[in-house]
């Protein structure tokens, strides 16, 4: 599950990782976007719930020095032993420049570098030297993780994928319909056997289909006309559905955008139904290949009307079925 929980603060979290336990799911794994920092909920889900897996998907590589990073990295797999998965990526312009004031230049090569330094740092070894895009001189982790994390690289594309493939312990998927993880997976080529395919999904688990497919209309719009999102969709083959929100979008008719999305691609990207639906909607993105299917739990009627007592119902329903 993404977390932390929309409406719900992370004071009354140790709640809701209990809850997730409770209802089977193994992993808890943080976003960073404009809310909650990718550390700080999965620090707390360490101290609360010490069965959970840990994971960020993702942090910036532009948003945080190289040092920082790796020392974020390494208190959480300090503090979570085993347990503590690193997912970084280069994340777009708005959230890099115009949010957090850097500048966003060469994002494939950023990433490379931060990679390449986050696993020899993490594994306590000192970097000395030049990468392409920064230098760092005679760094060494003073608290060195006893079990290094793994790191995981987000990737759509073809050469973001295939760097995954090449120098990562697993590749983050997102925004991406069931049908189209073997493209994805086929743009990795050779991997490891034990690299980890994730994936993050999103779920609004209500029957108000109207409800649903607007709320999905909105994310689709302000997602997928990112630049990056955008050419990841045209690569898999979504030019003539979407091309008519890309153009409205480009146009300044945000409205028209919104209403320019097809039914059929809000409902291959957000999974709403009944839970129980959902999870089997869910299982299709297992059953391709996706080992770790991160869901990101949407806001419904139902939730929002409910409260606590609501999630707490919606969570078995919805988590892994008995026997997974």
């Amino acid at each position: 599950m993404t977390v932390p929980l929309g409406g719900i603060p992370l004071a009354e979290h140790a709640a809701v990782y209990a809850a997730l336990d409770a209802a089977g799911f193994t992993d808890v794994w943080s976003s960073e976007v404009n809310g909650a920092d990718a550390f700080t909920p999965l620090a707390l889900a360490a101290a609360w719930q010490p069965t959970l897996r840990l994971g960020t998907a993702i942090t910036p590589v532009f948003t945080r020095g190289p040092g920082l990073l790796a020392m974020s990295a390494a208190a959480l797999a300090d503090a979570a032993p085993g347990r503590f998965a690193l997912g970084i990526g280069a994340s777009s312009p708005v959230v890099v420049g115009d949010w957090t004031a850097v500048e966003f230049t060469e994002p494939f090569r950023r990433t490379r570098d931060v990679l390449r330094f986050l696993k020899t740092a993490l594994r306590g070894e000192t970097v000395d030297g030049a990468f392409d895009t920064f230098a760092v001189r005679r760094f060494t982790l003073e608290r060195p993780p006893a079990v290094p994390p793994s790191v995981l690289l987000a990737a759509l594309r073809p050469g973001m994928l295939r760097l995954a493939a090449a120098e990562a312990d697993g590749v983050i998927l997102n925004w991406l319909a069931a049908d189209d993880v073997p493209k994805a997976l086929a743009g990795l080529g050779g991997r490891a056997p034990e690299f980890e395919v994730v994936a993050r999904i999103f779920v609004c688990p209500t029957e108000d289909a109207g409800y649903a497919r607007a709320l999905g209309r909105r994310l689709i719009t302000s997602y997928l006309t990112v630049p990056a999102y955008a050419e990841f969709h045209r690569w898999l083959g979504r030019e003539s559905a979407l091309g008519p929100m890309w153009a409205a979008w480009a146009a300044g008719d945000r409205r028209g955008a919104g209403a320019a999305v097809p039914d059929e691609v809000v409902d291959e990207l957000v999974l709403h139904g009944s839970p129980e639906h959902c999870r089997d909607e869910v299982r299709r993105y297992a059953d391709a290949g996706v080992d770790v299917p991160v869901l990101a739990l949407l806001p419904t009627p139902e939730l929002t009307s409910g409260g606590a007592a609501a999630l707490a119902a919606l969570l078995p329903r919805l988590g892994p079925a008995e026997g997974r």
